[in-house]
């Protein structure tokens, strides 16, 4: 494994990415074992999504790289191959820390040109996996966009959010703050193999439920939708009304799409898992990293007939709002206030 590009130790020469501070440690506790974290001091936090993006916000906010959530569809994978990292093991096992990420993203919205747009958090890896328990990032950033009144939302599978959620409610008091939670289906099999180090569904669902009755509002990403695996109408319908029960605000649904890095690592689980399927994946897929457009279609239409029966919506724009101290705030159950991955 070469690591020049990430310390910049080769000949002297100017690191591509990072400072030269890195650190490598391991930690022998049962919820690290395996993992390896480099810890870096980044040269800005603070990053400029690429023009041809479908992604509907312009900057992001991502305190790690590489994600112990295992999940095998992950479209963040390539992003390792840029640190010569391997994008299946090394991905969920590799995982680079940005240890001043809180300082650093002060200094940046401080900054003159800098005009308060809004900040997306966990669309490329999830900034409350397993690594934010012990490092603690978080807390710091936000913190630094409430001082600015900078308006950011937050995606994750992670319960760990729970752990912030009174700062959360003191940011949205002052700006706007979205939380959107991601759930794609309900089904534990499926879960345990596709997504192996997350919470499970369930699990991230009762988060849901514990932001919303502390006046959070949160909507559901209900992804991926996984074709033949997680896309009958019956799975599809329980799981909207599932996010219904659990009080999202909105459930808006993304049919699975493999990009390169994760589509090799997907097709690689398929074929061990539901080698049955794999002929059908390569003719779905045959066009690209998406799923057909009759496909998205197909789905989108299903899941929104669904939360019409359960009386939510697919999300739209201006549902982020600031929220307003309660009268009296709910207690917030003791074992919320713990990361459970399983």
């Amino acid at each position: 494994m070469r690591w020049t590009n990430l310390t910049g130790d080769a000949g002297g020469a100017a690191p591509a990415l990072f400072g030269t501070d890195s650190v490598t440690r391991t930690f022998d506790t049962p919820e690290f074992r395996g993992i390896t974290f480099h810890e870096i001091r980044a040269r800005s936090i603070v990053n400029r999504v690429p023009g041809a993006s479908r992604m509907p916000f312009e900057w992001t906010v991502n305190p790690y790289r590489g994600c112990s959530h295992a999940c095998v569809y992950c479209f963040a994978r390539k992003t390792h191959s840029y640190l010569d990292l391997d994008t299946g093991a090394g991905f969920d096992s590799q995982i680079v820390v940005k240890v001043n990420a809180p300082e650093l993203l002060r200094r940046e919205l401080a900054a003159a040109r800098w005009r308060g747009e809004h900040i997306a958090m966990g669309t490329n890896v999830d900034c409350y996996q397993r690594a934010e328990g012990r490092y603690r990032l978080m807390p710091g950033i936000i913190d630094a966009l409430t001082e600015r009144a900078n308006p950011f939302s937050i995606l994750t599978k992670g319960t760990l959010i729970l752990r912030d959620l009174e700062q959360l409610r003191r940011a949205a008091r002052v700006t706007e703050v979205g939380v959107s939670v991601s759930v794609g289906f309900l089904d534990s099999a499926l879960w345990r193999t596709v997504e192996p180090g997350t919470p499970a569904p369930e699990r991230r669902l009762a988060a849901v439920r514990t932001l919303t009755d502390h006046g959070i509002a949160c909507g559901v990403l209900m992804a991926p939708v996984i074709p033949f695996l997680g896309d009958s109408p019956q799975q599809l319908r329980a799981t909207v009304r599932a996010v219904a029960a659990a009080g999202a605000t909105s459930v808006t649904p993304l049919a699975l799409h493999l990009r390169p890095g994760a589509r090799e690592w997907f097709m690689a689980w398929l074929a061990e898992h539901h080698p049955h399927l794999v002929r059908r994946y390569e003719s779905m897929y045959a066009g690209g990293a998406y799923a057909p457009k009759w496909y998205q279609r197909r789905i989108t239409r299903q899941v929104h007939e669904y939360a019409a029966e359960a009386g939510i919506g697919p999300y739209a724009p201006g549902a982020h709002r600031r929220v307003p101290e309660p009268p009296e705030s709910p207690t917030l159950a003791p074992e919320h206030t713990q990361l459970t991955l399983l």
